[in-house]
């Protein structure tokens, strides 16, 4: 296995004989490597949702050093990629490459794991058990837009004649004539192809070691699975090939669009028979983040208990408006005091300087005027054992407010096991949110 930290600009020598089954990995957009193969999930399962535009960047960058050497370049992408014979592994440039604590962690809190030593490898169960525990908080998600319906058409053959009549089916079902009349009706119905995807995914992860506990994590999984279970009542568990061929075209409905990202996810649970990772096989597979995104949310997982607001600039929710009519904006976590953006950048490296990108800056400064918020400032990680919280007053003859660059101090060296990990951070979580607040 190749391991490389994301951001990696300058790169990693690997020999070309190493590295060749990768080859076909590197220099392709992730859109272009995710249309091509349904192995390979990266998150947001919705690429076109994030700001970063991840769908028009690459996993990495490989160039030819000479005849038998390349070199490798990652960007903000941390997960597990491999093909044939050869995995690559991405870790956090703010974690420690031997275990993976920190992304592992953010995993757990945004996905709310309840496991711990959470591992992902080239072992194919490994990659499998990050579907599994993945799937209550997507459920979650997409639940939050209520249950899924769209128009099913339906065969009737009754007497109470309410849709178009069917003349061939009726001739061949009714004749002799005996009181009923064969007609179809197109109804809007919960019971479709996608909720069965739902329910035949539930009855699946069943059946799995630790499947109960899983969904069973929370009582809003609970009545989530409840509610999917009592609007599939014509489940049929041999029909879950039928089932996986019907939504292998994903639901672009502009309403449910988290669904597309849960369709998504149960179809790979649902196929993980049919994955092979053997040396024949040239398909391309695992499990990547994208490290903004999962900062951001990770950070949401923190603040929201703090009341701040976390927009959805997808759905329009959350924002705020720098004019009477119009100029919508959208911070990524605010209230009325104080003003956030979550950055996944090393910063604060600069002594007590405020090393924040002067766009950053008249952005956040933007926000502060708007909200009259005397607070304002990036939180981001930081590679040190105590958090590091940097401020400077604005000008006294501007807008009385103070910038701050809160930086979260991420244990990596001295942690022997991820247990004390997740202690360790925890401290440093509630150190800064004291601060914050």
């Amino acid at each position: 296995m190749i391991t490389i930290q994301d951001n990696n600009y300058q790169g990693k020598v690997c020999s070309l004989h190493d590295v060749a089954d990768l080859l076909s990995i590197g220099n392709k957009s992730i859109r272009q490597l995710c249309d091509e193969n349904e192995h390979l999930l990266v998150f947001p399962l919705s690429i076109d949702d994030t700001d970063d535009r991840i769908g028009d960047s690459t996993i990495v960058d490989i160039y030819a050093e000479n005849e038998n050497f390349v070199r490798i370049k990652s960007g903000n992408i941390m997960g597990f990629v491999g093909r044939k014979n050869q995995q690559l592994k991405i870790y956090s440039r703010f974690d420690n490459q031997k275990h993976d604590f920190f992304l592992h962690y953010m995993l757990q809190k945004v996905f709310s794991f309840n496991i711990f030593n959470l591992d992902y490898t080239s072992s194919e169960d490994n990659v499998f058990e990050f579907l599994v525990y993945m799937f209550p908080a997507m459920l979650k998600k997409a639940m939050r837009q209520g249950i899924y319906k769209e128009y099913r058409r339906f065969k009737h053959n009754d007497a109470n004649v309410r849709g178009t009549i069917d003349i061939s089916r009726h001739i061949r079902e009714n004749i002799p004539f005996r009181g009923t009349v064969a007609y179809n009706t197109r109804e809007f119905s919960f019971d479709n192809s996608v909720t069965e995807l739902i329910r035949h995914t539930i009855e699946y992860i069943k059946t799995t070691p630790s499947g109960d506990i899983i969904l069973s994590s929370d009582k809003t999984v609970e009545d989530g699975i409840k509610k999917i279970v009592s609007y599939t009542p014509s489940y049929n568990h041999t029909e879950r090939i039928k089932i996986i061929q019907d939504n292998l075209r994903p639901c672009y409905h502009p309403f449910y669009k988290e669904y597309t990202a849960l369709q998504k996810l149960c179809i790979q649970i649902l196929r993980h028979e049919e994955i092979k990772y053997g040396t024949d096989d040239n398909r391309i597979y695992g499990i990547l983040f994208d490290g903004a995104w999962l900062w951001e949310e990770y950070l949401n997982t923190l603040l929201c208990e703090k009341g701040f607001i976390h927009p959805e600039n997808k759905l329009g929710s959350g924002a705020i408006y720098l004019f009477e009519h119009g100029g919508q904006r959208f911070p990524d976590f605010w209230k009325h005091d104080v003003v956030l953006d979550a950055k996944y950048k090393r910063l604060a490296t600069n002594g007590n300087g405020l090393d924040i990108d002067r766009n950053d800056v008249h952005q956040i400064m933007a926000y502060m005027y708007r909200l009259k918020a005397p607070k304002g400032g990036i939180i981001c990680p930081y590679m040190g054992d105590s958090n590091k919280v940097i401020s400077q007053k604005m000008h006294k003859e501007s807008y009385l407010g103070t910038m701050y660059l809160y930086a979260l101090a991420i244990s990596r060296d001295d942690c022997d096991s991820y247990e004390e990990f997740v202690k360790r951070i925890a401290e440093k979580e509630n150190a800064l949110l004291n601060e914050i607040s």
